[in-house]
């Protein structure tokens, strides 16, 4: 901390960005995370911004997977509308974490 502030983190301990096999760059564990642990706001609704989501560090390094690790669980920080990322399975350190990508279903390039 600098005098007494809490830093911004863009991702929570326990958590990397490194090449994946899935695609591009990937979210990782680097220790081990229990299931139903939430990691995050991954996304904070704002009509303002394409898609409709404004896209946070945790948010932009998740691959999609049809066998997900993680899901995304819409809740409210401070009376605004976020995203949050939640495991849903134990993860090991090394394991990619990934969702299901339901945000952006219907945005064609």
């Amino acid at each position: 901390t600098i005098r007494g502030l809490r830093m911004y983190k863009p991702l929570p301990a326990g958590l990397t960005i490194k090449e994946s096999g899935i695609h591009g760059l990937g979210l990782f564990a680097t220790e081990h995370i229990p299931a139903n642990s939430i990691l995050g706001i991954a996304h904070i609704d704002n009509t303002s911004f394409p898609h409709g989501y404004i896209r946070t560090g945790l948010g932009a390094f998740y691959n999609h997977s049809e066998h997900p690790t993680c899901e995304t669980v819409k809740g409210y920080w401070q009376h605004m509308a976020v995203v949050y990322l939640k495991t849903s399975k134990d993860i090991s350190p090394g394991d990619e974490l990934t969702a299901k990508y339901t945000l952006y279903e219907n945005f064609k390039d």
